[in-house]
């Protein structure tokens, strides 16, 4: 195939990548900025995917992020494309300081009544606990043994809902400073483009008028 890897990459080597891109985070930042400066929309609906989409970088709807900013930017009548892009806000560098923070916010917005101890072991206990419920939960749908939910439950109630309630209020900061950030530059940015091209457009009909008129004299000079 024509853009097939000449040489195969493996999986750390793909792990790698997706933590820590070759060219760097801050290119990558910049090409998804350039990216969300040349979208065909109105600036302001621009500004409000990319709320949607660091909003919604602040939930632990892994798997799911670029669905639920879409579903988000479409609602608030945002541009759904800007809303997809902004989800890098969340990425492996960022996402752990999201998530440690929006769930001790959390736990505290709670009222700290699920929260276990919040040792590091406790919180991998939990984790290993959920994990064993899905895996034993996938081979029970196929064996005469019951379903447990004991993890999970665990899981649900200690990281991931305060996770989710934790993550709204910096969710709602962040998605708003950037808003108010993007708008100016993504307007000024269109304004540029435009008279960029207006400019240029000026330069091909004075083009096009002086060889018009050249054509003319040589008519002239013919007859």
């Amino acid at each position: 195939m024509v853009f097939r890897r000449r040489e195969k990459r493996g999986l750390l080597a793909n792990l790698r990548e997706a933590i820590w891109p070759r060219s760097g985070w801050s290119r990558a930042f910049q090409y998804v900025k350039h990216r969300v400066n040349r979208l065909p929309d109105r600036p302001h609906r621009i500004a409000r995917g990319v709320w949607a989409g660091v909003l919604v970088s602040f939930t632990p709807l892994f798997g799911f992020h670029f669905v639920s900013a879409a579903a988000v930017a479409w609602i608030m009548r945002g541009n759904i494309l800007a809303a997809i892009l902004a989800t890098f806000f969340g990425n492996p560098v960022t996402f752990p300081i999201i998530a440690v923070f929006s769930t001790k916010l959390g736990h505290k917005i709670l009222g700290d009544r699920l929260d276990h101890g919040g040792e590091p072991e406790s919180l991998l206990q939990t984790f290993q606990a959920a994990s064993h419920d899905l895996l034993h939960n996938f081979w029970a749908m196929f064996t005469p043994e019951h379903a447990e939910w004991s993890g999970l439950e665990r899981f649900f109630t200690d990281v991931w809902l305060p996770y989710l309630i934790g993550g709204i209020v910096p969710g709602v900061i962040s998605a708003t400073i950037c808003y108010y950030v993007s708008l100016p530059i993504i307007t000024a940015y269109q304004n540029r483009r435009r008279s960029r091209l207006k400019a240029r457009l000026e330069k091909m009909r004075a083009k096009i008028k002086r060889e018009e008129r050249a054509a003319a004299k040589a008519e002239k000079s013919e007859d």
